[in-house]
């Protein structure tokens, strides 16, 4: 793996983008990389990872937001963490390496009977893992599978897994990863809005250290909705 750490400056020019258009992409959590004080760093494997990520379709085309348009005006319900999560999907974690982990988090799931198939999302969120780490720092990790199966998947779900010690998944920071997010969807229309949802829920640390510092899953879930609803203020006056 290329192990370079290019400033804002390098990889606009690596781009051909400008520094702008660099610092929109990772404010919205749609670039990988790490800020180390008052500057952003970027992993250059990483952002060729994401590079590729593009050109297959898994990840929002730059200078996009993610929207969810829906006929019925029911956008903002399929994203409420209450649709697809509730504390029974949180695990405090056993495992120790990335493998392990993500068998775990796939034991759960099909625990849950979110997934009709453990074998088939074990594979499936390796392969991803394969293509692009999924660890984006400050401790935090969004595993979604590189391909939508709705045969497999009975409805769309997110479980968490946790662990103070942490695991090593390949962050850009190089930090171990302690909150891990599963995403498992039937199609693309909520893929997306997700991932760039959660990246704004945990852009500031302190989303992360509130969750590890919660006692149990109920808490944890409770941290997470104060999260969510601090993103969106309005929400339950609208919903």
């Amino acid at each position: 793996m290329d192990d370079r750490l290019l400033t804002i400056k390098q990889l606009a020019a690596y781009l051909n983008v400008n520094e702008r258009t660099v610092l929109k992409l990772v404010s919205e959590g749609s670039l990988p990389g790490v800020k180390v004080g008052n500057q952003w760093r970027f992993r250059k494997a990483m952002v060729d990872a994401w590079l590729d990520d593009q050109m297959l379709g898994v990840t929002p085309r730059y200078l996009e937001t993610p929207r969810l348009k829906l006929e019925d005006g029911s956008a903002r319900k399929l994203l409420e963490l209450a649709s697809c999560f509730q504390p029974a999907h949180i695990i405090d974690l056993a495992a120790k390496t990335k493998t392990t982990v993500v068998e775990e988090l796939a034991t759960l799931a099909h625990g849950l009977g979110l997934v009709r198939d453990k074998t088939w999302f074990v594979g499936a969120l390796i392969e991803r893992e394969n293509v692009m780490p999924s660890a984006v720092g400050n401790g935090v990790a969004f595993l979604h599978t590189l391909r939508r199966n709705p045969q497999q998947v009975t409805r769309p779900f997110m479980v968490l897994g946790r662990t103070r010690e942490g695991v090593d998944f390949d962050a850009l920071d190089g930090r171990p990863t302690h909150l891990l997010f599963v995403l498992g969807v039937k199609y693309d229309e909520l893929h997306l809005p997700w991932l760039h949802k959660l990246a704004q829920m945990f852009a500031n640390p302190d989303a992360t250290t509130a969750a590890l510092a919660a006692p149990d899953p109920a808490a944890v879930y409770a941290v997470l909705a104060e999260v969510e609803r601090k993103l969106e203020p309005g929400r339950d006056q609208t919903s």
